[in-house]
């Protein structure tokens, strides 16, 4: 299965006319933009629906993922290039049955947290960031999350009911358009999930908009050093593995300085292995492309 991952924010599409240079649609370019820009949007729910089915089966069977970035779709031993390791190994609030094995980082560690913050975490997936913060923040703080799969929205709810906390809550959402109000969280987490998001700008101005003053964010996500071929970038399985989504480094943090951050830097990486499919997709293309160095990255950055 091939798309197109070139994809704009959805809720902008469907009716709306592109004019450019003083053309108008009478002219038959506008109506080429507006068919266009639907593609778009289609291309943009096409995405979201094949990550979502991905991340409902991980979340109903129970299993662990094969790692955020694998790029494979049945998770087996063999296959497992987990970038996670060991980092969550003796992390204060970790919880064992909330890790699914999709991370690539530990934001939560480079955040800053402090007792009393309203926390927010992006793809919190079945909760296992959000408790961690949890254990920072304490009763006095809030930890919010928002994943766009339903099952593990339900999942995390269960494992914070059994945890006993109030002051952590799920909703089910989409980050290109977040379920809070201006101004309100002082931090923004999130552990290898934008590089899923189609419209990434969009996503960014969202945290932006819902960080308070002199607030936040710490983010990991896998991006790219160098060129991401066409062959893997149109794949459907190595986007839903965090792969074919991720954008040129450079570019992720120029995103972030557009949406109104200050002191964007990368403050942790490392480097990831390339998966066996995306180096079979360069192969069977005979495009003579390479994909550049696939990275794990931590970003942080303040709105002023």
């Amino acid at each position: 299965m091939t798309i197109d991952i070139h994809a704009s924010r959805e809720g902008d599409a469907t009716e709306r006319t592109i004019t450019t240079g003083g053309s108008s649609p009478c002219c038959g370019s506008g109506e080429a933009a507006v068919e266009a820009d639907t593609d778009r949007a289609t291309d943009a729910e096409r995405i979201k629906a094949m990550v979502r089915e991905k991340y409902a089966s991980i979340a109903s069977a129970d299993e662990e993922g094969c790692g955020c970035g694998c790029g494979c779709s049945t998770p087996s031993p063999a296959e497992d290039l987990t970038m996670i390791g060991d980092e969550y190994e003796g992390v204060a609030g970790y919880v064992a049955e909330a890790d699914l094995r999709l991370g690539c980082g530990l934001p939560t560690e480079l955040a800053e947290l402090r007792q009393g913050h309203t926390v927010l975490d992006l793809g919190s997936g079945a909760g296992v960031d959000a408790f961690i913060a949890r254990a920072i923040v304490g009763e006095t703080g809030r930890v919010l999350g928002v994943d766009m799969t339903p099952e593990m929205v339900r999942k995390a709810r269960a494992n914070a009911e059994q945890l006993g906390y109030d002051n952590v809550h799920f909703y089910e959402g989409d980050i290109e358009a977040l379920p809070l109000d201006d101004e309100s969280v002082d931090v923004v987490v999130s552990n290898c999930v934008l590089n899923l998001v189609p419209d990434k700008r969009r996503a960014f101005a969202e945290m932006h908009r819902v960080i308070r003053p002199g607030g936040h964010f710490c983010v990991s996500d896998v991006v790219v050093r160098g060129e991401m071929p066409a062959a893997v970038r149109r794949s459907a399985e190595l986007y839903a593995g965090c792969v074919a989504g991720a954008v040129e480094e450079e570019t992720y943090l120029a995103w972030l300085r557009e949406a109104g951050f200050e002191g964007v830097r990368v403050v942790r990486e490392k480097v990831l292995p390339t998966p066996e499919t995306a180096l079979r997709l360069i192969d069977e293309s005979g495009a003579g492309e390479s994909l550049g160095t696939l990275m794990s990255v931590t970003v942080s950055g303040k709105k002023p």
